[in-house]
């Protein structure tokens, strides 16, 4: 049997444009010989198409590109993710082969935890099914329908199935990857069966789906992987009837089936005889990128793609002559080309030369736009304004807040005149303890480092250096104390621990929910208590805050929500 797996970027809500997509696809998978080309879950919608699900006509306009699809089928079965309404709306696969619709699975696992919010949208399938293609049967699954141990999946190993497919749309973080292969192996394993999982890749505002299908064996070994964060029509050659003897010494089989109460409903679509293959398809097998690589290619192609799919041509970012917003500076290069990003430098009189030489020399290592905007008289103006209203003047966080907010209204008249995406630099480690400015520097359309944690940011930026071969991030700015530069001699450890000792805390408290008691036990409990203090402050600007790249497996926004008023300590 010859398989596609058509790992495919889409755009929500672009039934139409997805269809071209599918099609093209369907085409290419055709012209390699393939007999089955398996596409992404909700491929048809894309994925999550969230409230879009709630409207009528949404549902109907994707039932119109199925049926599309369904006509352009000849000759081979296309195995297209889509909402189902018959009923009740489902997350459904539609089988189409010979010019038509010969069958729909409906999802029977509906995830509603972290990201996920499938309950409010569909109902929970639970019938199999099964298509027999000559001498091999194939059952259908959808995402986390294989990562539940047990049915379907053994369900349909016990129908017969030789090749289980999985449509996915599994979203990354960092090491997300090679974690989800290994549960595929394990269900490899577990069914006797072959498996073929074929993920989304792309960037959906905070999400990022990393690709990486696989098809592996009745073993687990892997026989054919995809590239990871860009799109590929895999193709590969499998004998699943090779499962059979394995299936003959496995025991285990025969007491499943005779410990179940009941057997599930199995429909079974009988689509013809497989052609033979004059030659075989040569499977290729892309490597895992190392963490770093991950993160770069993530950040890269959540921001393109934010960019790109929401109508964007270019991005301004405020580089200040530190770590983060060189970083950040060089990823939208990386992602869009120097051309389409511009750098921005506000200093005030508490910027030293320093910083702002550096700030130069990233926009000019990377071959972006620089501008200069000194904000001194502005701020003076703001000062002047408010002298006859606050007695004293303004002075200490408001002051210091004030030139953030400035450069925050700059920024903004830029992108409102020149039509261009304001990419904040703040990271994890600010955002948690409420180490910004409202209105200030979280001003923007997108945040980037949003979910990265200050430590990672400074081993990105040499990782960063590495990748180009050259120094596009000035070590001057690797190796400065980092400091918001809005007073005399300021230090970020003079408000907040020092990252090095806050972001273990962090990670444990934001992204883990270990208690107060067990921080204390294993971390400086003075780190701990000031940082705990702050982050449960903090809630308040986090809901403020731009959508970012979700690279870690909790990440502010879609997966922890907590209550801004909130008295729990602990």
């Amino acid at each position: 049997m010859r398989v596609a797996l058509a790992q495919l970027n889409v755009v929500v809500g672009d039934v139409d444009g997805n269809g071209e997509k599918i099609l093209r696809d369907v085409d290419r998978a055709r012209e390699a010989q393939a007999d089955v080309v398996v596409f992404p879950e909700l491929a048809v919608t894309g994925y999550p198409p969230e409230d879009l699900l709630l409207r009528p006509g949404f549902v109907h306009a994707a039932r119109a590109s199925v049926d599309r699809i369904a006509a352009a089928s000849e000759g081979i079965v296309a195995l297209v993710g889509t909402p189902w309404f018959d009923r009740d709306l489902a997350n459904a696969c539609a089988v189409c082969a010979n010019g038509r619709i010969q069958a729909v699975y409906r999802k029977h696992f509906l995830p509603n935890y972290g990201v996920f919010d499938e309950h409010r949208y569909f109902a929970q399938g639970r019938d199999l099914v099964v298509l027999r293609l000559g001498e091999v049967a194939v059952g259908i699954t959808i995402c986390e329908d294989v990562w539940q141990p047990g049915p379907p999946a053994t369900d349909l190993s016990l129908a017969g199935a030789q090749l289980i497919v999985n449509l996915s749309a599994s979203p990354f973080h960092v090491g997300k990857a090679e974690d989800r292969e290994e549960m595929l192996v394990a269900r490899a394993r577990d069914t006797s069966a072959y498996f073929a999982f074929c993920n989304l890749v792309g960037g959906q505002d905070e999400l990022i789906f990393d690709g990486h299908s696989v098809v592996l064996d009745d073993g687990g070994e892997v026989v054919a992987r995809a590239i990871g964060f860009a799109e590929e029509l895999l193709v590969v050659d499998v004998d699943p009837t090779e499962a059979m003897a394995r299936r003959l010494r496995d025991v285990r089989r025969r007491e499943l089936d005779r410990s179940r109460e009941r057997e599930p409903r199995v429909e079974v679509a009988e689509l013809g005889a497989m052609p033979e293959h004059a030659n075989e398809s040569a499977a290729s097998i892309a490597p895992f990128e190392p963490e770093l690589e991950q993160m770069r290619l993530a950040l890269t192609l959540g921001l393109r793609d934010y960019v790109d799919k929401n109508g964007f041509t270019d991005v301004v970012v405020a580089v200040s002559g530190g770590i983060d917003s060189a970083v950040t500076a060089a990823l939208c290069a990386d992602a869009l080309g120097p051309e389409r990003v511009h750098c921005v430098s506000m200093p005030s009189r508490f910027s030293s030369e320093d910083t702002r030489d550096d700030a130069r020399a990233v926009a000019k290592s990377l071959g972006c736009t620089f501008r200069e905007i000194p904000i001194e008289s502005v701020v003076g103006v703001f000062h002047a304004t408010l002298s006859g209203e606050i007695e004293g003047g303004l002075a200490g966080l408001a002051a210091e807040n004030l030139q953030a907010r400035v450069r925050g209204v700059l920024l903004m008249a830029l992108s409102n005149t020149y039509g261009w995406l304001v990419v904040s630099t703040g990271n994890k480690s600010e955002l948690a303890v409420g180490y910004s400015t409202l209105y200030g520097d979280m001003v923007g359309g997108f945040a980037l480092l949003k979910d990265m944690f200050k430590t990672d940011v400074y081993r990105l930026a040499e990782h960063l250096n590495e990748h180009a071969a050259r120094e596009v991030i000035p070590r001057t700015t690797i190796d400065r104390a980092p400091s918001a530069e809005l007073r005399d001699d300021q230090r970020d450890s003079d408000s907040i621990p020092p990252y090095g000792a806050l972001d273990p805390v962090l990670e444990a408290y934001v992204e883990e929910d270990r208690s107060v008691e067990e921080l204390l036990a294993e971390f400086d409990p003075g780190v701990v208590e000031r940082a705990v203090g702050l982050v449960d402050r903090a809630e308040y600007k986090r809901r403020q805050a731009p959508p970012g790249v979700k690279l870690r497996p909790k990440a502010f926004g879609r997966d922890r929500r907590t209550p801004i008023t909130n008295r729990f300590r602990g």
